[in-house]
């Protein structure tokens, strides 16, 4: 999942630095392209000049799933390669086995259903293969061996090159690793996707250290706090936010309390001091983080995207990461 964000002042955009997925030969830009309101609030047009504006920045990682519009995102993702760009210029990932039936949140991590989903994608996106396939959540009814024995069949049939977890745990985490990493065969766990912000640091505890530890690499969902660190909540809430729409509402609500707002008036007052966007200090903090791969950003138009793709020219001063760090510990 990733931010909706808001548009930066700035005039240039840095080319993108590639970093290497943990221990892989695998190189993605840091800065990653959400597509998690492709084919619903963000249509074919606005998704076509997202694309052109992040590969042209230098871009080259955009992450997606099945769960995203219902399957709509890959739709629309699968349109634009290789009329846009080829597809050997994208690392594209997605991820399955997490789906809302009837409003209700449904994990399926069962090798029938989560191989099928994974063919469902590959026909959405158009393509034979995905760079990185990421099991969405945790299975509390599947056992754990049968859903990564599906990721060894994914592998070794081509149709992905690295396989992935998302919301797990630490322990799931190294719980899954070890597994694939026991025998000869089995697919690697390359990366995690987790939440990671200045309004949630959970993961310090025990996910990015298992991460390193591990060689996985690690990336970071929701940078912007949900949109939250953006300060576009600082007045109210603008009617045209995820935090006023029916199905976004309730994701934004946790991080609109007293805690996260005392965290963004210091994002705030480290933008006013270094004269760029609170969304450049909040990314810039996230993305380079120890042990962060690429930081997952998403927008509704190419105006906004370039707001974000500002942030890749920006590296924070110790002493304000510092003070950031203080006003932003977990309790």
């Amino acid at each position: 999942m990733e931010d909706q964000i808001t548009a930066s002042s700035g005039t240039s955009v840095a080319y993108m630095e590639l970093r290497r997925l943990g221990s892989t030969g695998l190189h993605l830009s840091r800065i990653g392209l959400g597509t998690m309101t492709w084919g619903r609030d963000t249509d074919e047009h606005e998704a076509a000049d997202q694309l052109r504006e992040f590969v042209d920045a230098g871009g080259n990682f955009v992450d997606t799933a099945a769960l995203y519009g219902s399957g709509d995102s890959e739709r629309v993702i699968g349109g634009l390669l290789g009329a846009l760009v080829k597809r050997e210029d994208i690392v594209l990932a997605s991820k399955g086995g997490l789906s809302y039936v009837n409003g209700k949140r449904s994990v399926d991590t069962s090798k029938r259903t989560i191989l099928r989903e994974l063919d469902q994608s590959l026909q959405r996106l158009g393509t034979d293969h995905l760079d990185i396939w990421q099991l969405h959540a945790w299975d509390d009814i599947t056992p754990l061996d049968e859903s990564l024995a599906a990721l060894d069949v994914a592998v070794i049939s081509g149709r992905v090159r690295y396989a992935g977890i998302s919301n797990y745990t630490g322990w799931q985490s190294a719980r899954a690793f070890s597994i694939q990493d026991s025998a000869a065969l089995k697919a690697t766990i390359a990366s995690t996707q987790n939440e990671y912000s200045l309004l949630s640091r959970n993961v310090e505890r025990e996910i990015l250290p298992c991460t390193q530890a591990l060689g996985m690499g690690f990336l970071a969902w929701s940078p912007l706090g949900r949109g939250v660190l953006t300060g576009k909540y600082r007045s109210g809430l603008p009617v045209d936010s995820r935090g006023a729409s029916p199905h976004f509402a309730g994701f934004v609500e946790p991080y609109l309390d007293q805690r996260s707002r005392s965290i963004v008036d210091a994002v705030a007052a480290a933008s006013d001091g270094l004269g760029i966007a609170p969304l450049e200090v909040a990314l810039a903090w996230v993305r380079d983080a120890p042990g962060v791969t690429s930081a997952i950003v998403g927008a509704r138009t190419a105006a906004q995207l370039r707001g974000v793709l500002l942030a890749e020219g920006v590296t924070l001063p110790a002493v304000v990461r510092e003070a950031l760090d203080d006003v932003s510990t977990p309790s």
